[in-house]
């Protein structure tokens, strides 16, 4: 993975201390919220409900063992023992005393991490495929390209002010597992007719208030172009975007207003003065880049095969397990393991600090010090051994993260909502803990197979519901809160956004709207291979509908 050179450590190291005095003219109430707000938000550090969050940037989800163990000294010390995993591939501590902020920092800062452009109208966390480097679908390792995206872009002098924030996101394969088509900029992998390696670039997705899909505004861009061409869509976007109404200020609405077509003149006009010059990215610029993210000694463990065989045969728990956390890894002796932090009843997303420091040695110990966050809120071991996936169940067992529920019904995705964010308008955590409840039962997940359920407490959608199988947003109308559901979304290569089915359900009915949602699926479906989506794709919302408001059904 990436160290920081020279570079990165002086700039980390000043950027701390130059906060560290903004806290301290903030506390002596020399600078006021109002002046403090837009230096907090630089740096990572939001005023939620009840106290400061700090969202800490876990750059294209990747992290090591040391990391991890920082990260619940974090928790322990300076918080209330958690931290939260987000869609964004980051985590946040939701209860940071403001006066600590600037020593978690240096902290931090220690083994090389910061909160830098996690929030804030800027280019935030570029975030890339959680199986990167790993995935047996993969055309190239996507995170040396994200690493370069993220130098270039740390306090870049002209994007450090936009319209509005801006994320990125790159995949490496033609299975799209980091959602590229809900990004500002997505970018996949490929290679021409040639062989030689290039992009195709998506521009002007989004969720929130407007959601969109990308489009496609080129078909190929080759590699040493990445720089250039990206700079010349946030040039066009700096320009025109619109800073007048922060709810028509993203990329996706210039997108839309401006049109493709005329808005990808404008980005190959910007791009001719640019192209070919200083930042065309050198052959061995990238080659050093990607040195650092080379695969580890995966030596041969052909025994892992046969071993693997006989523990499914002989433990149903395991085999349960290994059916949803394990996936196909470039090298046939070893797999990536995908860990849920959704346990039954539990907050997605959370961890607590023991459950963070037994987790990072289970990463030394299985898996080459290395892990990923996930934007769907659980972790990765991308190299394990196949003859270590018993031992490492039997570890993750007692500490509560061997869910077998990975891609299933309790896998939910969810934001903080009303418990913490002021922006949330309803409580989204316990309708998550009430879903997983209602669908405990380890044969009823596996009968429903894959469904993706995502919740949002706000129309901001950080919880993902507009490209959820079935989408969940929390409304306050007249201080009731209702929940709209949403059905037929995706985030895949296979992209949408979900239909609107009707009027909201008040959080205690949520459940049994959902059940009655799965069951008229269940009802319908062609097989039982036939996941949910491809069941709606082929029969669309009417039937849903009809299950969900009969009353309208009678009326008519």
């Amino acid at each position: 993975m990436y160290r920081y050179d020279e570079f990165d450590r002086a700039f980390v190291a000043e950027r701390i201390d130059q906060f560290a005095d903004q806290v301290e003219r903030r506390l002596s109430g020399e600078i006021t919220e109002d002046a403090f707000k837009p230096l907090r938000l630089m740096n990572g550090v939001y005023l939620q409900l009840h106290a400061y969050m700090l969202r800490i940037a876990v750059p294209y989800g990747t992290l090591a063992s040391r990391q991890l163990r920082m990260l619940a000294h974090v928790a322990r010390t300076y918080d209330r023992g958690y931290g939260h995993f987000t869609t964004r591939q980051n985590i946040q501590f939701n209860w940071p005393r403001l006066e600590d902020i600037p020593a978690i920092l240096r902290d931090l800062a220690s083994v090389e991490m910061h909160a830098i452009q996690t929030s804030g109208n800027c280019i935030r966390n570029v975030t890339a495929d959680h199986f990167a480097g790993a995935a047996a679908d993969e055309v190239v390792d996507p995170r040396p390209y994200a690493e370069i995206l993220r130098q270039w872009s740390s306090v870049h002098p002209e994007f450090s002010f936009l319209p509005r924030k801006f994320k990125i996101a790159v995949t490496g394969s033609q299975h799209d597992r980091a959602a590229i088509q809900v990004h500002d900029i997505g970018l996949q992998a490929k290679r021409d007719e040639n062989g030689n390696l290039g992009f195709t670039v998506y521009v002007g997705g989004g969720q929130g208030r407007t959601p969109m899909l990308a489009k496609k505004i080129k078909d190929f861009l080759p590699e040493e172009h990445l720089l250039s061409y990206v700079t010349a869509i946030l040039r066009v976007y700096n320009m025109q975007g619109r800073r007048d109404n922060k709810f028509k200020a993203r990329i996706k609405i210039l997108v839309h207003e401006t049109g493709l077509e005329e808005l990808r003149s404008q980005v190959e006009r910007e791009w001719a003065e640019l192209k070919d010059g200083e930042l065309t990215l050198p052959d061995r610029d990238i080659a050093a880049i990607g040195d650092y993210f080379a695969l580890p000694d995966l030596f041969a463990r052909p025994e892992g095969w046969r071993q693997l065989a006989e523990w499914q045969r002989g433990d149903e728990g395991f085999a349960r397990w290994a059916a949803r956390s394990v996936s196909a890894h470039r090298h046939p002796d070893y797999a990536s393991v995908t860990v849920s932090l959704k346990p039954i009843g539990g907050i997605p997303g959370d961890m607590d600090a023991d459950q963070m420091d037994a987790f990072a040695d289970l990463a030394e110990e299985y898996g080459f010090d290395e892990l990923r966050v996930t934007h769907e809120q659980n972790l990765v071991l991308p190299h394990v051994a196949k003859a270590d996936l018993e031992p490492l169940y039997r570890a993750l067992v007692p500490l509560g993260l061997a869910e077998a529920n990975v891609g299933l019904v309790t896998d939910i995705i969810s934001c903080p909502g009303l418990d913490y964010c002021g922006l949330a308008t309803a409580r989204s955590i316990p309708v998550a803990q009430a879903l997983s409840q209602r669908f405990a039962d380890p044969e009823r997940q596996r009968t429903i197979g894959d469904l993706k359920i995502k919740i949002s407490g706000c129309i901001n959608a950080c919880g993902h519901h507009h490209v959820g199988h079935i989408g969940l947003l929390g409304l306050e109308k007249k201080g009731v809160e209702a929940y709209q559901i949403t059905l037929g979304g995706s985030a895949d290569e296979t992209a949408s956004i979900g239909e609107i089915v009707g009027k909201g359900f008040a959080p205690e009915k949520v459940p049994d709207a959902v059940e009655t949602i799965v069951d008229t699926y269940l009802s319908l479906r062609d097989g039982a291979d036939e996941a949910f989506i491809e069941t709606y794709r082929r029969v669309g919302a009417e039937p849903f509908k009809a299950a969900l408001y009969p009353e309208n059904a009678k009326a008519a």
